[in-house]
């Protein structure tokens, strides 16, 4: 799955080294990960010190955090606050792109 239909300069990235499947893309002030979840992945609650927004480009996103659940489809944009408490299921095969902003 670690592909996902991304194209050959996506997953000729470097893979992202974290419990999800992804390429990444290493910028000043702004990682990008290009990830894949296959059906059944759940993430337990976390957080980052980044400020985070995605998009789904196939399959969906169930985004759990402190204010509730939320499910986010192809082409629906998402967003997380530094330090913001949050869990992903994935009940189908998904992918997104993730845009992590290093924030001061």
């Amino acid at each position: 799955m670690k592909t996902a239909g991304f194209p050959k300069g996506i997953t000729e990235l470097p893979d992202f080294d974290g419990p999800f499947d992804a390429h990444k893309l290493s910028g000043d002030g702004c990682d990008v990960l290009f990830a894949s979840y296959p059906a059944g992945t759940c993430i337990d609650f976390h957080t980052h010190s980044t400020e985070n927004y995605g998009v789904i480009t196939a399959g969906e996103l169930v985004l759990l955090t402190d204010k509730g659940e939320r499910r986010y489809g192809t082409g629906d944009w998402y967003h997380l606050d530094p330090h913001e408490r949050h869990a992903a299921r994935f009940e189908v095969d998904t992918a997104e792109i993730e845009f992590w902003f290093k924030r001061d």
